[in-house]
């Protein structure tokens, strides 16, 4: 039995010469793979603009989804990006509409900019979705009034992927590729990668671009050596 079947015809033509480019797969609102480790960043996202506070924060370890659904949002809402830092305009966005701040925790910004892009918020009447990988409590704020800002802010806590999810989220974005990959391949993979949703769509990418390099189907032996080259180990006895 083959390990993955090839769902369109014409693909076998082009086996040798990959095209280069970054896939676009399916990331709109219907196209989310729920689980219980989402469902509650899921439900705030769908109750805008009927929000427990006008600031909500969606915190997560890298590769949980916080980005995907900051971009549901996004869509939902009309918001706009902004990054809150000395000279930036974007409490004047926050005064305008939805405003988004992704990657708080990573990018950084100046407390006295954040403050007001939260004032704005609160006075306006609009709202502010931040993403973070850790807790609004433990980023670096030395502004009192920014932190107590903060602690009345709605933080909704996303945990790592388990391995139903990581499954179906692999079996989908091979999917988005027009590939359908055995379910004992799926297992294989998912036992021994990277709990992280950004870990799944490199390790698919990459299956798929060597598999059409060599001209080969992907099988346990390529997924292996797909693997190996990303630091993944054998799954402890």
């Amino acid at each position: 039995m083959n390990d993955v079947k090839n769902a369109d015809p014409k693909r076998n033509a082009g086996e040798q010469l990959p095209l280069v480019f970054s896939h676009d797969a399916a990331s709109g609102r219907d196209d989310l793979l729920i689980s219980e480790r989402l469902a509650a960043a899921v439900s705030i996202v769908d109750a805008w603009p009927a929000w427990p506070s006008p600031v909500v924060v969606l915190a997560g370890p890298v590769g949980s989804g916080k980005s995907h659904l900051a971009r549901i949002w996004r869509e939902l809402s009309g918001a706009v990006d902004i990054h809150p830092e000395l000279g930036s305009d974007a409490a004047v966005a926050a005064a305008a509409g939805p405003v988004l701040f992704e990657d708080a925790d990573r990018l950084g910004f100046d407390d006295n900019a954040l403050f007001h892009v939260i004032n704005s918020v609160r006075e306006n009447g609009t709202s502010l979705l931040m993403t973070s990988r850790l807790w609004p409590m433990s980023w670096p704020v030395l502004l009192p009034d920014l932190r107590s800002r903060l602690k009345a802010a709605t933080v909704v806590e996303i945990g790592e992927p388990d391995e139903v999810l990581l499954s179906q989220v692999i079996v989908k974005l091979f999917a988005d590729r027009q590939l359908y990959i055995d379910d004992k391949l799926v297992l294989y993979i998912v036992v021994r990668m990277e709990r992280s949703l950004n870990a799944a769509q490199t390790i698919v990418e990459r299956l798929d671009r060597l598999a059409l390099s060599r001209g080969t189907k992907i099988t346990r032996s390529l997924a292996a050596e797909v693997l190996n080259e990303l630091g993944n180990s054998e799954p402890a006895d």
